[in-house]
């Protein structure tokens, strides 16, 4: 090595131990450490072979057996969540005064696995929500192997469950696990009703306040997202401040459909493509672009 690159390099490692920054380093100078990526991601997939099982985790060579498997499963599931949710105690307040951290721990693990059934029926409607939708989809077992939306609202319904037991980071983390593997950008803040499908997937994004009805349905592209932000007293964007759209119930939404700011899209309506929408509309609504439209495009949606 030469001698400068052996002086830059020692130069470089003071100053970046010495930054100055120190409100953005981990040092583990308590009994936690951070969680872990990788353990993360072995809960996702351990939930996607609890809710679906034979088609995530494996094979399912004998019926008798599923019992054993889902036991098996479940145990290693909740000793992975009762450790990583011990492990972002810092990031949040996981006690509630009355216990330790390791005792809200383990509850919270314990309460997310009796919610589990109740995330499965959720899921069971959104496949059957794509098969009702979908043309393309022949039977429930191509759209639980092959959509990405699935794999997303998985995703999600776990993290909203955590985020509703008060877990912090952890579900953000599970969340952008899913916009990176489908492009599909879900908050998992947002509160999203039964039967819901996203066909195709790429590029929607659902803000953090957002409020999603029953047997809504989503194309490509689609945005749920915030017209402006609210400031503190700092100048700094307003946290928790309800700033995304109410999607009522049975609305279609095709794509590149841009829904702005607090505002709500009544029950039974329609949203055509590449509309830019700022305002309510109240329910059985049919909004198109200004410009004049093709009658075969107008057929499509049933108008």
């Amino acid at each position: 090595m030469e001698p400068k690159t052996g002086t830059i390099i020692e130069e470089t490692i003071q100053l970046l131990s010495h930054s100055g920054d120190s409100e953005f380093d981990y040092l583990p100078n308590n009994e936690h450490l951070l969680p872990s990526i990788e353990k993360l991601k072995e809960i996702v997939e351990l939930l996607r072979s609890i809710v679906f099982p034979g088609y995530f985790g494996g094979p399912v060579l004998q019926h008798q057996s599923i019992s054993h498997l889902l036991g098996v499963r479940i145990e290693r599931l909740y000793g992975l969540l009762n450790e990583q949710i011990l492990s972002v105690h810092q990031f949040g307040n996981v006690s509630n005064g009355s216990v330790n951290a390791a005792e809200y721990a383990a509850e919270t693990a314990s309460q997310f696995i009796e919610i589990l059934p109740d995330i499965r029926k959720k899921l069971c409607t959104d496949v059957q929500a794509i098969y009702d939708g979908d043309p393309a989809a022949k039977n429930h077992g191509e759209i639980i192997f092959c959509y990405p939306s699935i794999r997303a609202m998985i995703n999600y319904r776990a993290a909203h469950t955590l985020l509703s037991l008060g877990v912090p980071l952890i579900p953000r983390i599970i969340a952008e696990m899913a916009h990176s593997e489908t492009g599909i950008d879900i908050h998992p803040g947002a509160h999203i009703g039964d039967y819901f499908c996203i066909d195709h997937g790429t590029g929607v994004v659902i803000g953090e306040t957002c409020i999603i009805g029953n047997h809504v349905r989503l194309y490509q592209g689609v945005t749920l997202g915030a017209k402006k932000f609210a400031l503190d007293e700092d100048g700094n964007p307003a946290k928790d401040v309800p700033r995304h759209p109410i999607i009522e119930d049975n609305v279609v939404i095709y794509s590149n459909a841009n829904i702005l700011g607090r505002i709500t899209i009544g029950k039974n309506s329609v949203i055509g493509g590449n509309v830019w929408q700022t305002k309510s509309v109240p329910p059985n609504s049919r909004v198109l672009q200004q410009k004049a439209v093709e009658s075969s495009f107008t057929d499509g949606l049933g108008i």
